[in-house]
């Protein structure tokens, strides 16, 4: 099973294997690629976690870690501070969504229509706004009337810099390469571009994340491997809660 991706995102293929229960995330500097057979090294394959299915470990091999690094590594988040997920109902964002609250982490979440919003509501964001036509300012007041601590940009925009003007001072964005347009940069604000690092160590951190969260990984769609091309159709449709995947058999 493999994960489908917008063009835009230089994003890795995660691919599982049922034989070894094996999860892999594959790097392509040219962007994805599909393929039912390939060579990897060693430490880009980790194990299934606990509870998952093999097709949902598919799905997830590298939004995962781009999730989880985000939460941790570029923003360093502690239980009690507050973050603004932008694009929380999109394949990366949902997984960070529950990461972050397994953190203690007190979450904004910005999704489009009502079926999003109740999406991301379910996943337990904290609060929801609408990022199309919602109140960003008057959202993110009421959340944390002294600023955010942190934003998790997933999409860029100006919905996105309604976002980064919550910020309270001092306050963090990261954003994982390949959003467009990127944060632009502003005064007394770090701006963190960051890209998912595969490793044993960061695949057992995942799975073990993901264990004691009892990671929900919504599956908004599957197509076979033959329809490769409706896949990314749908893909380039937008609105998309959760992933996309491909049948490799």
């Amino acid at each position: 099973m493999a994960p489908v991706s917008s063009p835009r995102w230089s994003e890795s293929a995660g691919i599982q294997s049922r034989r070894a229960g094996l999860f892999v995330q594959l790097d392509n500097p040219h962007g994805g690629f599909y393929a039912e057979y390939v060579a990897v090294p060693a430490e880009r394959v980790g194990h299934v976690p606990e509870g998952l299915s093999l097709r949902q470990a598919g799905a997830i091999a590298t939004t995962g870690l781009t999730a989880i690094q985000g939460i941790d590594d570029a923003l360093h988040l502690k239980s009690g501070e507050t973050l603004i997920i932008h694009g929380a109902s999109g394949g990366v964002g949902n997984l960070a969504l529950q990461f972050a609250k397994l953190r203690g982490v007190k979450v904004l979440a910005t999704a489009s229509g009502e079926d999003g919003l109740a999406f991301v509501k379910r996943l337990g964001a904290d609060a929801v706004v609408d990022s199309r036509h919602g109140d960003i300012a008057g959202a993110a007041h009421q959340f944390a009337p002294a600023g955010v601590d942190a934003v998790l940009a997933l999409a860029g925009g100006d919905t996105l810099e309604r976002c980064i003007d919550a910020l309270r001072p001092g306050g963090h964005v990261a954003f994982p390469e390949g959003v467009e347009p990127e944060p632009k940069a502003r005064a007394g604000v770090a701006i963190i571009r960051y890209n998912a690092i595969p490793g044993a160590q960061e695949f057992e951190r995942l799975k073990r994340a993901i264990e004691a969260v009892k990671l929900e990984v919504p599956i908004a769609a599957e197509f076979p491997l033959a329809q490769a091309a409706k896949a990314q159709e749908r893909v380039e449709a937008g609105h998309i809660l959760g992933k996309i995947v491909l049948r490799i058999r």
